[in-house]
């Protein structure tokens, strides 16, 4: 491995210390606000941190090599790996009593925005963790949208590479105009966080609890100021502006730009924003009518909660606004499913992704044609995209690798004693990095603070594969990787 490489990738990643240990003072600075302790973990861990980040920064400051796939898959696992271990820091110094493990498993389901917790009695913790857990999610959705546009796709194992923005092709040209590009994603990003934030004060909100949701709203991360999430509220009209975010930050980020910047509306022609709206509707609909029709309950609050609840899974944003998995089997099952299935590319919402799933399908009926005209010539299609053949093969792989990982994940939870539903859906809640699974223990009403330490690893480690699209990680397992 190239000595120069390291060095770069380790001078960066000190950088990303030196902000996040920055970031800290946001924090202490509202602990010391409500009149908390908090404020002395966040100062000595932005104190530590900061320290050691610019002194490697300075040791390894110099001229950047060329950036390579090689740099690249190096350089997001070391990323994603620095922003976990210091954002666990202040979280294992605070007064929470939490190990080192759960500490690492806040900080990872914040960044990764999952949005699963292992902390309980949420309304007597310390202000200035709250706001740290939900900064964490905010700054890693701005770390996640930035990896699905620019990142993965220059490196072949997923994001879109086919919607063009004016002349300049995201996929093909990762890096083209990326300073207008970046600009342009911040002020949406920043204007939708500040949107949110208006809407959830003036519905049911008050500022403090705005501010923490929005910031995790719109990184469709989850975490919350209260154990029952959305159902502290009761309110229906919050329900719907939550829904109507949760929805919006499931889209293409660079379609976003494009429609909010440029006002043109021929960038929703995008068909992984029709297959995502299709199944989140589909999914609502029926969820609503089968909780009216079985339970009795009121269509219009059946639907509002089902638009909710299946909107949070499926942005893989982790809210619940009551236990859905009381509604019925086929409620639970309907979740369970969704589960997997995620937003769109180049969001901040994760599972498998509506992308994947149109090109499979066209993968699919291609097949099917060349089984009855074995001579033709059929080629799959992207709305008017044709995919090719490493766009294809990166889909089979991706998808192979992501089911087989959550095998093996569920077997190692049943191995630790855990029983099907939450060997199962805890390891595919941190995969697709949606937050509650399914049961008792750690379903929409639950967490994961019963869980011993060699249980969060594995979870964590899962979470962090599901971020970084999996193959990413997967490739640092190949001896060849490492040959220079």
């Amino acid at each position: 491995m190239n000595t120069n490489l390291l060095r770069s990738v380790v001078y960066i990643a000190a950088l990303c210390g030196l902000y996040l240990s920055t970031a800290m003072l946001i924090p202490a600075m509202v602990s010391l606000y409500y009149g908390d302790e908090a404020w002395t973990a966040f100062t000595v861990s932005a104190a530590m941190i900061g320290g050691i980040s610019l002194t490697a920064a300075m040791a390894t400051r110099g001229p950047p090599p060329a950036f390579t796939k090689r740099m690249g898959f190096l350089l997001v696992n070391v990323l994603w790996a620095v922003f976990s271990l210091v954002g666990a820091i202040p979280l294992y110094l605070s007064d929470l009593d939490l190990t080192f493990a759960q500490s690492l498993f806040e900080a990872i389901s914040g960044i990764t925005t999952t949005g699963s917790t292992v902390i309980s009695n949420l309304h007597q913790v310390s202000p200035g963790i709250l706001m740290w857990r939900a900064l964490l999610a905010w700054l890693g959705g701005i770390g996640i949208v930035a990896l699905g546009l620019f990142v993965l796709p220059f490196l072949r194992v997923g994001g879109v590479s086919f919607f063009k923005m004016e002349s300049s092709d995201i996929g093909d040209k990762p890096f083209a105009r990326i300073a207008t590009f970046t600009r342009a994603f911040m002020a949406v990003y920043v204007g939708i966080t500040l949107a949110c934030i208006i809407a959830y004060d003036v519905t049911a909100m008050g500022h403090f609890d705005a501010i923490v949701h929005a910031f995790t709203t719109v990184a469709t991360a989850g975490f919350g100021n209260y154990d029952n999430s959305f159902a502290a509220f009761d309110s229906p009209a919050l329900l719907w502006v939550s829904t109507f975010f949760m929805t919006l930050c499931s889209l293409p980020f660079s379609i976003l730009i494009v429609l909010l910047v440029r006002g043109r509306l021929d960038a929703l022609r995008d068909p992984q924003i029709f297959v995502f709206l299709g199944y989140l509707g589909t999914f609502a609909i029926a969820g609503g009518l089968y909780n009216h029709l079985r339970n009795g309950i009121a269509l219009p609050e059946a639907l509002t909660h089902s638009f909710f609840n299946f909107a949070s899974i499926l942005s893989t944003t982790g809210y619940a606004s009551e236990d859905y998995t009381l509604w019925g089997p086929f409620a639970v099952a309907a979740a369970f499913f969704a589960t997997f299935m995620g937003g769109c590319s180049g969001s901040t919402a994760g599972g498998i992704k509506a992308y994947r799933f149109v090109i499979l399908f066209n993968i699919i009926v291609t097949g099917l044609k060349k089984l009855i005209y074995p001579n033709a010539v059929y080629s799959v299609r992207y709305g008017n995209q044709t995919v090719d053949a490493d766009t294809q093969r990166a889909v089979f792989l991706f998808v192979s690798a992501y089911i087989f990982i959550w095998a093996i994940g569920s077997m190692a939870m049943a191995l630790a004693g855990y029983d099907f539903a939450t060997a199962t859906s805890s390891v595919i809640t941190a995969l697709s990095n949606v937050g509650p699974g399914i049961g008792p223990l750690i379903g929409p009403v639950g967490n994961f603070a019963m869980m011993a330490d060699p249980e969060l690893y594995i979870l964590s480690l899962a979470m962090l594969l599901g971020r970084l699209e999996v193959l990413t990680v997967l490739v640092l397992l190949v001896p060849m990787f490492w040959r220079s």
